[in-house]
């Protein structure tokens, strides 16, 4: 069975911290008449720090949706070269091993997809399916992982690469002030992440099951509005309760397969904002510890959007992976309102044990022969010779 192996995972090197954004809140709409609420609902979302891909100054002045996209493509194309070296190393891959590349993002718009551009530049072969997916928000990292594990289901021993790039501080709307939108401009944050599904060999999830559920009538819950300046975010205030709607989901896919939904030994789940896990914990009596690993990525990153669940994912890796045969539930939500849900279980490749210690942050122009590897021997390398070009810098944003 398709192998999901240990992600790479890097945000950017600016940084600001809930108290900074709670005072660029109180400075920048000290007149708004709903201003406490907004400062108390930031404050709330368990979010210490977010990081930017550029400084916050630069985030605040909207240049306009052309020089904004623009941004995007340029930070893309230096940031994500590395976290997929990083990627296909930690499953033991060279680029021209992997069959489709699965790409992500609802932060910027590119026509060829970044797909094509890693194609020609990164040593991939020519004949590389790519699925870009860029309307399905948040949920979209849990939509690549089953929609990797359907190719693999569908040609035996294909790899798959999976990549995930959202910059949402480049969504930031100085002219959007409902309370929806000033809490956004506290709660998300820029990353990019990328991790490999095995067709075959491979240490980490184990795919077994997926399957999506939408919750009817909830089109607007979450959404875009594409006007001249460029994405601006709608956030309905029911959006904190949709755990009522999506928890049955969860439950009912998982004893289709003979899973209980509230018994597994871990979860990988969208940490949306604090409220999504404590209804998560409560409708699956599952005590909050199990989502330690979606809370510590809120905590320290922020929404990262589609890039969650593969940063909780190396998270558990960093704690040492799970026992071999333990099961584990990943979620991802989003825009629809939508779930996609795999059902999965540990295994390890006894000939390469799972690379352990955090991720790197590395500096943006940092030479891949150059940076430094704190790995075991043991892990699967890639010849420091592979075509994968200049590695990505550590980028976060986050509006205040």
């Amino acid at each position: 069975m398709p192998v999901l192996c240990r992600p790479a995972v890097a945000v950017p090197e600016h940084v600001i911290t809930r108290e900074e954004t709670l005072d660029l809140a109180r400075a920048l709409h000290a007149d708004h008449e709903r201003l406490p609420l907004v400062l108390r609902l930031i404050e709330n979302t368990g979010v210490a720090k977010r990081h930017l891909v550029q400084p916050i100054g630069r985030t605040l002045a909207h240049p306009g949706f052309e020089a904004r996209n623009a941004t995007y493509e340029t930070e893309a194309k230096a940031r994500v070269p590395a976290v997929v070296a990083e990627a296909l190393r930690n499953a033991g891959l060279q680029a021209h091993d992997i069959d489709l590349i699965v790409y992500v993002s609802c932060t910027g718009f590119m026509m060829p997809s970044l797909t094509a551009w890693m194609i020609n530049n990164l040593g991939f072969r020519a004949d590389t399916r790519q699925l870009p997916v860029a309307q399905l928000g948040c949920a979209a990292g849990g939509a690549a992982i089953n929609r990797a594990h359907d190719f693999c289901a569908a040609y035996p021993g294909a790899h798959v690469l999976i990549v995930a790039c959202e910059f949402c501080s480049l969504c930031y709307q100085p002219t959007d002030l409902t309370v929806g939108n000033l809490l956004s401009n506290g709660l998300f944050g820029d990353a990019v992440a990328a991790a490999v599904v095995r067709g075959s060999g491979g240490t980490g999830v184990r795919l077994e099951r997926n399957g999506s559920h939408l919750v009817p009538g909830t089109e607007d819950w979450i959404a875009y509005r594409v006007r001249e300046t460029g994405f601006h975010f709608l956030l309905d205030q029911r959006v904190p309760g949709t755990m009522e709607q999506l928890a049955p989901a969860l439950v009912d896919l998982a004893a289709r397969h003979g899973r209980d939904a509230g018994r597994q030994d871990f979860y990988l789940v969208h940490a949306g904002g604090p409220r999504i896990l404590d209804d998560l914990s409560k409708h699956l009596d599952v005590v909050p510890d199990q989502f330690r690993f979606s809370r510590a990525t809120l905590t320290e990153y922020g929404n990262i959007a589609s890039a969650v669940v593969l940063d909780a994912l190396r998270r558990l890796f960093d704690e040492g992976g799970a026992a071999d045969g333990a099961t584990g539930l990943i979620a991802g939500f989003g825009p629809g309102i939508t779930a996609e849900i795999s059902l999965g279980s540990w295994t390890r490749d006894p000939s390469a044990p799972p690379c352990e210690g955090p991720s790197r942050d590395l500096p943006r122009d940092t030479p891949l022969d150059t940076r430094p590897d704190t790995r075991p021997a043991t892990c699967h390398d890639t010849p420091p010779d592979t075509p994968l070009g200049p590695p990505l810098t550590t980028t976060a944003t986050v509006t205040p």
